[in-house]
């Protein structure tokens, strides 16, 4: 992308150009010294929006170095990705809702499993380092999250349908979500995107081997906050795929 004006100005002379340009020909149409419109293209090919390349010399001489915008479409301009996904989560939303959140759960334990490296071989997961992963793991994703400083023993809370039994009897665990990263999205469809949070959590347990799972989510358990609440996994059963859940 241009990252100033000039930059810009250089970018937009080789994209109206009918032939490649180089670097003198390029300074003649902008007014501008030739060492400033060389470093500015240097930058615009590590960028990948232009090209050099050498052209053979009509007489004899060295070939000329001559530049060009790659092809493709402007990669300026405005983003319109919370449109894209409003559209696609009303489609989703338009199906039957047990159906819908359960792939939306499937959706988040795939993206889940594929957003954290597994253990290394032989280690044995711990709950501690499971827990460390997956925070590492939301704090990246932007979810801001804090752990209970201990397992809440006797925590016991109802699951939500499909998401196995919680075990806070057995150390139940919670972190506190901060921050939503899709929060006008979760408003909107929360029915689809609170699934999906739970999903990646679990997907991301499983992935790392966890002694742990997550056994439900709550949407806006405290005023500026949701709550994961962790149990133990043999309490509820391994998301493997499509088929282990259904």
């Amino acid at each position: 992308m241009a990252e100033s004006p000039r930059r810009r100005a250089v970018l937009d002379a080789l994209r109206a150009a009918p032939a490649p340009l180089g670097v003198t020909e390029t300074a003649a149409r902008l007014g501008i010294h030739p060492n400033t419109v060389r470093f500015h293209l240097d930058a615009l090919v590590a960028d990948g929006l232009v090209e050099r390349r050498a052209e053979p010399s009509p007489g004899p001489g060295r070939p000329r170095t001559v530049y060009t915008v790659r092809p493709g479409m402007d990669r300026g301009g405005a983003r319109r990705y919370l449109l894209l996904a409003r559209m696609l989560l009303s489609r989703w939303a338009s199906a039957d809702p047990a159906e819908a959140r359960e792939q939306a759960m499937e959706t988040g334990r795939e993206w889940g499993r594929f957003l954290v490296e597994p253990p290394p071989p032989f280690e044995r997961p711990t709950a501690e380092g499971s827990v460390t992963r997956l925070l590492a793991l939301l704090d990246d994703l932007g979810f801001e999250p804090t752990p209970d400083p201990e397992p809440r023993a006797g925590a016991a809370a109802e699951p939500e349908p499909g998401a196995g039994a919680d075990s806070g009897a057995a150390g139940g665990r919670r972190i506190r979500l901060g921050h939503c990263p899709f929060l006008e999205l979760a408003e909107e469809h929360g029915a689809l995107v609170c699934p999906l949070h739970l999903g990646l959590i679990q997907g991301a347990l499983d992935r790392l081997g966890a002694p742990l799972t997550a056994t439900r989510l709550e949407p806006f358990a405290e005023p500026d906050a949701c709550c994961a609440h962790l149990g133990t996994a043999d309490s509820a059963p391994r998301h493997t795929g499509k088929a282990a859940h259904r």
